[in-house]
């Protein structure tokens, strides 16, 4: 692990997918704050306008519009950063949906999720990565990953394995990047706790106010820059509830079912759900 200080300087440059809100927009914000430029890309151009408008008064930005499923746009998107501003600091793979199907049905959905979620993000590499390599400076990779892709909670299936997926490949990625050029291009698996975004919302009813529990996006988003100015690997991130030591002992539980032989997601499983209770109360 190195500090990574050296990117997020005044007049380096960070590029952002599903930038137009949450916590695209948010670290957008953040950056803007340090000085950096931003390419910000989303599907939504009238958000994705309004966010430049107001960013504009604080740093240099570039907007690009499309999809993240579309080869073509995302090569529009290097494009556009690399020879706007001939220097990219930051790739943020941040775009995502949540909408997923189960493990046995909506193969159209499970083909959606993934296109969106993990095959954006190994298209985007490819475009950036030699790129990046061949830069005088340093810089970063940054895929957004979820804890249902570490500890695979039931009910969402698509998601849990796109997500982990993400996780594999980041892992896979910062390998081949040590081999590849030591320092100079690290990755980082971005995973949040609750946060209180445009996604989470539309899963709520109409009018619900922001829970306690849930973090917003701004706090996130200044807990992932310090992070990431550290130079960790793995940001996971708590939330007003959930700690790092209880993501930590979930975390080991999950790894144990394989360890043990327990059954599949045996948190979730009626015969050991007083066992899960007893390990999380225990104290190291």
């Amino acid at each position: 692990m190195s500090s990574r200080d050296d990117i997020l300087t005044p007049g380096r440059v960070a590029v952002i997918t599903g930038a137009a809100a949450g916590i695209g927009a948010a670290c957008a914000q953040a950056f803007a704050r340090l000085g950096m430029g931003l390419c910000l890309f989303d599907r939504d151009a009238d958000a994705l306008d309004r966010l430049s408008a107001q960013l504009g008064t604080l740093t240099e930005v570039v907007t690009v519009t499309g999809d993240v499923t579309s080869a073509e746009d995302l090569a529009r998107l290097a494009d556009t950063a690399f020879e706007r501003f001939g220097d990219v600091a930051v790739l943020m793979n941040n775009a995502g949906i949540t909408a997923g199907a189960g493990p046995w049905d909506d193969l159209a959905g499970w083909r959606h999720q993934l296109e969106v979620n993990l095959f954006s993000i190994v298209t985007a590499q490819s475009l950036f990565v030699p790129r990046m390599l061949q830069q005088d400076r340093r810089s970063a990779i940054v895929n957004l990953g979820s804890k249902e892709g570490i500890t695979t909670p039931p009910g969402n299936a698509a998601y849990s394995v796109a997500k982990a997926g993400v996780k594999v490949l980041t892992e896979q990625l910062a390998h081949e990047l040590r081999s590849a050029g030591g320092d100079k291009v690290s990755a980082h698996l971005f995973v949040p706790g609750y946060t209180w975004t445009p996604m989470n919302i539309a899963l709520k009813p109409k009018g619900t106010q922001k829970p306690d529990e849930a973090w917003t996006a701004e706090q996130l988003a200044d807990y992932f820059l310090g992070r990431l100015r550290k130079g960790d690997f793995y940001i996971l991130c708590p939330d007003n509830v959930v700690t790092q030591e209880m993501d930590a002992k979930r975390i080991e539980w999950a790894a144990h079912d394989m360890i043990d032989n327990r059954p599949a997601l045996s948190r979730w499983h009626p015969d050991w759900a007083d066992k899960f209770a007893r390990f999380m109360r225990a104290q190291d």
